[in-house]
C-alpha cells in the first residue's frame, strides 16, 4: 500500500508542476492572461506540498525521485495536450528515468 500511495503522490506531483509550468507557459508565451499565470503559480505552490506526503522523510531522495517521473510526466503532458509526438529516444530516455525513479524509491535498503 505504501508503494501505491508513493506512486499516486508522484502523479499527483506530476499534474501539479507540469500543469502550472504549462498554466503560465499558456499566460505568458502564448499571451492568455495574468489568470493563466496566476493559477500556474498556484499550481506550482501545491506541487511543493505534494512533495512533503511522501512517505520518505529524505527531502534529497523524494527530489531525485520525482526528477524521473517529471521527465516521462512532461513527455506524456505534451503528447496529451500539446499533441507532441515523442520519438525512439524520447520513450527510450523517459524509460530510463522511470527506472531510476523504481531504484531510488522502491529498492531495498539495510536498516
Amino acid at each position: 500500500m505504501t508503494i501505491a500511495r508513493s506512486l499516486l503522490l508522484f502523479l499527483l506531483a506530476a499534474l501539479a508542476e507540469i500543469g502550472g509550468a504549462w498554466l503560465v507557459w499558456q499566460g505568458w508565451r502564448e499571451h492568455k492572461g495574468v489568470l493563466w499565470i496566476a493559477a500556474g503559480v498556484l499550481a506550482l505552490g501545491a506541487y511543493g506540498f505534494v512533495a512533503t506526503w511522501q512517505p520518505d522523510a529524505h527531502f534529497g531522495r523524494i527530489l531525485a525521485a520525482y526528477g524521473g517521473v517529471f521527465v516521462a510526466g512532461s513527455l506524456a503532458w505534451g503528447m496529451v495536450v500539446d499533441r507532441f509526438k515523442p520519438d525512439r529516444y524520447d520513450v527510450i530516455g523517459a524509460a530510463i528515468c522511470l527506472l531510476g525513479v523504481a531504484v531510488i524509491m522502491y529498492a531495498p535498503r539495510g536498516a
